[in-house]
This record gives C-alpha cells, structure tokens and sequence, in this order.
C-alpha cells in the first residue's frame, strides 16, 4: 500500500506503543518515517522493525519538553528526507496517579513540560517547516501535496475529567485547545491540524498506571463498554485516516476512541 508515497513523516515517542504503531503503519503505507524518542533502544528497535519489513526510516534522539532539541530533531528529517508532510506528536507521560492535593508542584511542571510543552513545541517547528517548504517556485505544481498533516495525541482524559490523575487531565485538554487553535489559524496554508483521543490502550504509560495502583486493571477495563483496552495498532489507523489526502476536509477534530465510554 502506498496512500503516503513521497510523504515525510515526524513521530515523537515512536520508541513503544501507540507511537511505534503509528511508525510501523505509516511506514508500511509508503511514507519515510523519522522516528524519534528519548529512549534510544525502544526508537532504534521500531526503526529495526520497520526496516525488516522492507520500509524505510530513520532514528533520532529527541526530548520534546526541549525546544531546541525539537527544532533539531525537524531539521535533521529534512535533511536527511528533504521534507516534512505529517507531524504526529505523540510522546507523553503518565505522571503519578493521586488526588489533587497529593501531587507536587513539581509533578504539575513535568507534565505540563513534556505532555503540552512537547505538543506546543512540536507544532510550531512542525508549521514553520511546512510553510517554508511550500514556495511554488521551490516545488513545481504537482510534485509534492502542498500544506502538511498533523496529528496530536490528546486522551480520554482530555474530553473528561480523570479522578486521581489531575495534572494529566488538564495537560490532555490543553492539547485539545492547542489542537483547535492551530487548526484555524492555518488551514488556509492548508496545514490541517486533529487530534486522538484514546481509552486505556496497551502500552507501556498504561502497565506504569496497573503497576502504581494493584488490582485497578480490572476497573479500568469495565469502565470501557467494549469490554477491552485499546491495541496500539487501532489508535495508529486512526491516526492514518487523519491524515489521508481523501479525509482532507476533517479539520480541528478531537476524534474519541473509547470503546464507547463517552457514548452515554
């Protein structure tokens, strides 16, 4: 399949779970992915994988909570790709799992430095490159779909409020307001902008979430009236259609994939 050939796509936190998913998944569907993450060996190993099915990707070291490294990280796929088309900023943290008088100031920082911070950050070196990139006189007509495609990872949490997990709740709705706002101020450079937000699915954050609380796995999963965590394959897909040129009307959009918990 090759819906995303001659597309460049940015991942962050593709080292394990739903960002591996997206990488594996964009790569098989004909895009040249750039995996990044902080965690070396989870990143070089999805580049492994990808690589073993015959596609194509590259690794770097990427802290999203860092300005800078981002901005270097999105240089080093252009140089390397020549190009940026998609930006899927994904990389996040669980945080500490308690009321809100039991979490710190400095539990409220960190979160809001990777989890709003990374897609903050993310975004604008994201846009700045896609604008660059679009001088009709750089690109003739046809070779290459004008704009980009970018998709942030938001969370149930960030459309409802999660007990015992505060700071997390509020920098998930936070990414939903950056998503909304970026959205309107540049689809008529024809950048669109969406987000996903997923139940509890399979992936590292979530066993970090099991493990700080024993027995609540079992809770966790009956409030999903599907009856089972997501798989970090069904987020990706999700992800695939945002950013497919036949899904271009989609738009500033927080898609819920809950197993139809906010369906009542």
């Amino acid at each position: 399949m090759t819906r995303f050939a001659n597309q460049v796509a940015f991942i962050t936190g593709a080292g394990s779970g739903i960002g591996r998913a997206t990488a594996i998944a964009f790569a098989a569907a004909g895009a040249r992915v750039m995996v990044s993450d902080v965690n070396d060996t989870g990143g070089q190993e999805t580049v492994a994988q990808i690589k073993a099915a015959g596609d194509e990707a590259t690794y770097v070291t990427c802290n999203v909570a860092d300005p800078t490294q981002i901005e270097t990280a999105i240089r080093q796929t252009v140089d390397t790709y020549g190009r940026l088309d998609i930006g899927i900023n994904n990389a996040g943290i669980g945080g500490k799992f308690g009321r809100l008088l039991d979490q710190s100031p400095q539990d409220f920082d960190q979160m809001m430095a990777v989890n709003v911070g990374g897609v903050f950050y993310g975004m604008q070196a994201q846009i700045r490159q896609m604008l660059a990139q679009d001088n009709p006189k750089d690109h003739p007509a046809g070779d290459y779909p004008a704009g980009g495609k970018i998709v942030n990872v938001s969370s149930i949490a960030g459309v409802r409020g999660m007990a015992m997990g505060g700071p997390y709740s509020a920098s998930k709705h936070a990414v939903l307001g950056l998503t909304k706002t970026a959205a309107l101020e540049y689809v008529r450079q024809n950048i669109r902008v969406n987000a996903v937000c997923p139940v509890y699915t399979h992936s590292g954050m979530v066993d970090d979430l099991i493990n700080m609380a024993p027995g609540i796995k079992d809770k966790m999963r009956r409030v999903i009236p599907i009856g089972r965590f997501g798989q970090p394959q069904e987020i990706a897909q999700a992800i695939l259609w945002l950013c497919s040129d036949e899904n271009a009307f989609c738009n500033g959009q927080a898609i819920q994939l809950d197993g139809g918990l906010t369906a009542g």
